[in-house]
């Protein structure tokens, strides 16, 4: 059973990382705002890295649950999922990246756990994609060829998108990230739905 006290100062950290970035954040501050003495703390944590690992693996986890009940909604559509899920992806791609950025200056090159959890997330996030692209072929809504290529194609915008600082190359196009997510997914869509090009004709 997940310790409640456990669950508590990773999300107190999790807030804190946001607000005040992780450098600034020590582990007084983790303990006066989750009303917890330093020794709690470190019965759990022996330090701020591992407190940060924990963040990242509990995003992931929720991260994967999230497309899950996206994936298990009777009342979508197999497009609106595959449209909600991409959102969820990019956004989440979004909300997670900064953080991650500010680690890399924090702990140099010392990653490997970070990267162990995000690749496990990525594994388990691409069954769940390609079962929903799978689910869309048999319906007879996604084109088969297409779905066999939108996994990779996926995997690797999403890492482009991780790998490369693009917000300021955005700003000089006049895009913003929502900009480019929208138009990501609209492409996307367009591409894998079966008579797309006919129905936007009107054949």
């Amino acid at each position: 059973m997940v310790s409640k006290t456990r669950e508590k100062l990773i999300e107190v950290a999790r807030q804190l990382f946001v607000h005040k970035g992780i450098e600034n954040t020590t582990m007084n501050d983790i303990a006066t705002a989750s009303d917890k003495g330093r020794r709690t703390i470190y019965t759990y944590f022996k330090n701020k890295r591992e407190i940060y690992d924990a963040v990242i693996e509990r995003e992931s986890d929720q991260l994967i649950q999230r497309l899950r009940h996206i994936k298990e909604q009777a009342d979508l559509d197999t497009t609106s999922k595959l449209e909600r899920y991409l959102r969820v992806r990019f956004d989440f791609l979004t909300e997670t990246k900064p953080r991650h950025e500010v680690l890399l200056q924090w702990i140099g090159r010392d990653v490997r756990r970070i990267d162990r959890i995000r690749r496990l997330a990525l594994d388990k996030e691409l069954d769940m994609f390609k079962a929903l692209l799978a689910q869309g072929v048999d319906e007879g809504v996604f084109d088969p060829e297409q779905a066999k290529c939108l996994p990779a194609l996926e995997w690797l915008v999403l890492q482009g998108l991780w790998a490369e600082d693009i917000s300021g190359r955005l700003e000089s196009h006049g895009l913003t990230a929502e900009i480019l997510r929208d138009n990501i997914i609209k492409f996307i869509i367009s591409g894998i739905r079966i008579n797309s090009a006919s129905e936007a004709s009107g054949d």
